[in-house]
């Protein structure tokens, strides 16, 4: 049986957002591993425990324990410290697909990190909404983790 939904169109998604660190690009390509693994928490404070397998084709997934969990992403491309790329469902639970480049460029005395997330599927309004939030917060935190590890 072949069904259809109108309701259920097909849209695209495209941020870009960057910040500048006063940090050399080694120590903020690692503060980003740490924010996609060991160390990521929510825009409260709340711990959110991921993990990265920082390799081609590793992966980026929320840990909930005893072999339950989220998948979001494999590693497409990874060049220390200048390149990070992802491709996968992210915390889209949905027919969708996402692809997340992170760029290090030496900027003055520190690093520019952009984020840029392209994304294509049944992409709801409150995953189009919250998402300039939260790689904001994302960024925020690297930027704080590398900054802290210079002082």
């Amino acid at each position: 049986m072949l069904t259809s939904n109108t309701e259920d169109a097909v849209r695209s998604l495209e941020v870009t957002k960057d910040v500048v660190v006063a940090a050399p690009a080694a120590v903020v390509f690692a503060a980003l591993l740490d924010q996609m693994g060991p160390v990521s928490e929510m825009p409260d404070g709340t711990p959110f425990p991921m993990k990265i397998e920082p390799w081609p084709g590793g992966r980026w997934f929320r840990d909930l324990g005893n072999d339950t969990g989220h998948f979001w992403g494999h590693v497409q491309v990874i060049k220390p410290p200048g390149l990070l790329e992802i491709c996968g469902p992210l915390f889209m639970s949905y027919p969708a697909v996402n692809f997340v480049q992170y760029r290090l460029t030496a900027e003055g005395n520190g690093t520019r990190l952009r984020v840029i997330h392209k994304a294509i599927g049944q992409i709801s309004d409150e995953h189009r909404e919250g998402v300039v939030e939260g790689w904001g917060h994302e960024l925020e935190r690297v930027r704080r983790l590398a900054e802290e590890r210079v002082r």
